[in-house]
C-alpha cells in the first residue's frame, strides 16, 4: 500500500487507498466500495456486501445479485447471460431471441416472431409456431406436424401421412405408392406412377 487517505467531507468518498499495482480502492460514506484497476476495470461492492458489479474495460458488465444470480452483459455481442443458483441459464440476444438452458439439459428458444423451440436432453424436439402449428421430431427422426386447422402430418423414413379432420388419411410411401382412405370407407391406391390400382 503506497498511502492511505482518509477524509470525511461533503463528498461521498470517505477513504481512498492506492495500491502499488495501480489499483485504487474507495470507500464511500454509504459503505459501498469502488475498486478501480489499472486497466480501467471497476468493481463496486454494496455496503452489505451482497451485490457486486464489475464493469470491465471492454464494456462488459458482470453483476452478482443478492439472490446469487450472476448477470453478465457482453457489450460487443449486446447479449445478456443470466445464471441462476438452481442451474437455469438465460441468454437474451439483441434481436429479442431468448434461450433458456435448464439443468436437466433441456433448451428452450423463443424467437423474435414468438416461435418457441424446445430441445430435450433425450433428443426429442418440439416447435410451437405463432399460428398454432406444432412440430414434434423424435430422436429417430420421425416428425409429427399438427396444424392449427386440425390436420396432422407424420413423416417417417418409410412414408409421409396426412390425416384430415374428417377422418381421411392419405399416405405416400417412399417408393412413390399412394394410399388414400376416405372417411366414407372408400380406399384408393395408386402406384408409383400415379396409376390407380384400387378404388373401392
Amino acid at each position: 500500500m503506497l498511502h492511505q487517505e482518509r477524509r470525511i467531507s461533503e463528498e461521498e468518498v470517505q477513504e481512498k487507498i492506492e495500491y502499488r499495482d495501480g489499483k485504487v480502492e474507495e470507500v464511500l460514506t454509504d459503505g459501498h466500495r469502488i475498486i478501480t484497476f489499472r486497466n480501467g476495470t471497476k468493481k463496486e461492492i454494496s455496503a452489505d456486501k451482497r451485490m457486486t458489479t464489475i464493469s470491465f474495460f471492454n464494456g462488459d458488465v458482470k453483476k452478482i445479485m443478492p439472490d446469487q444470480r450472476v448477470i453478465y452483459y457482453y457489450a460487443d455481442a449486446q447479449t445478456t447471460h443470466t445464471a441462476y443458483p438452481d442451474g437455469l441459464e438465460v441468454l437474451q440476444f439483441p434481436n429479442n431471441q431468448i434461450e433458456k438452458h435448464y439443468p436437466d439439459g433441456t433448451k428452450e428458444i423463443v424467437f423474435p416472431d414468438h416461435t418457441v423451440k424446445c430441445l430435450y436432453s433425450d433428443g426429442f424436439k418440439e416447435t410451437f409456431f405463432p399460428d398454432g402449428t406444432v412440430v414434434k421430431v423424435e430422436k429417430n427422426g420421425n416428425k409429427i406436424v399438427v396444424f392449427s386447422n386440425g390436420e396432422k402430418e407424420i413423416h417417417t423414413v418409410q412414408f409421409k401421412r396426412r390425416e384430415y379432420p374428417d377422418g381421411t388419411v392419405k399416405t405416400v410411401y417412399c417408393n412413390g405408392r399412394q394410399e388414400t382412405k376416405y372417411s366414407t370407407g372408400r380406399v384408393q391406391i395408386k402406384d408409383e406412377e400415379s396409376n390407380i390400382i384400387l378404388d373401392k
